[in-house]
């Protein structure tokens, strides 16, 4: 025996209501997906390179520069921070307490031959900016081509920086 069931139209807005109950039951909404979000996230960074330098640029708005610790081993740049948490008084009742101190640390590999002795850093509107000079001998060089007399090319080279 076959049954036949027919369509109703309210079977779309019972699908539509279960769609937006699944919505609020989940994480997405919760305002604890929230917080892990934002406390466990490693700052973004932009990394480029000239002929001069490598610029490294971290975006960490909210950060004090003295909260900021900047490493530099061989060819590995570690950038971290972390907040402290403000003493406590003892006349002091909390009734809502939701900031929260956190850290964040993030670590990456730059390329061989930077001068690490000579990186400056600087910090202004949230966005900390590192900049490390790379070596004479790892700057590109230009060679310049100068004819000569007897019809051979005399090549030259031009350096692109001072010598030190």
């Amino acid at each position: 025996m076959t049954i036949i069931r027919r369509t109703s139209p309210f079977d779309e807005l019972f699908t539509l209501r279960r769609a937006m109950d699944r919505l609020f039951d989940d994480d997405v909404v919760r305002p604890r997906f929230w917080r892990q979000v934002t406390l466990g996230a490693e700052p973004a960074l932009d990394v480029l390179t000239t002929p001069d330098e490598v610029v490294v640029k971290a975006s960490v708005p909210g950060w004090k520069p003295d909260d900021i610790e900047i490493t530099l081993t061989g060819t590995t740049l570690t950038i971290s921070g972390e907040t402290r948490e403000e003493g406590r008084r003892e006349q002091e009742s909390w009734i809502l307490n939701e900031i929260r101190r956190s850290s964040f640390s993030r670590t990456l590999e730059l390329p061989v031959g930077l001068v690490g002795e000579r990186a400056t850093a600087s910090y202004e509107h949230g966005v900390l900016t590192l900049r490390i000079p790379k070596a004479e001998e790892v700057k590109p060089r230009q060679i310049k081509i100068t004819a000569t007399g007897d019809g051979q090319p005399e090549r030259e080279l031009v350096g692109s920086g001072t010598a030190g």
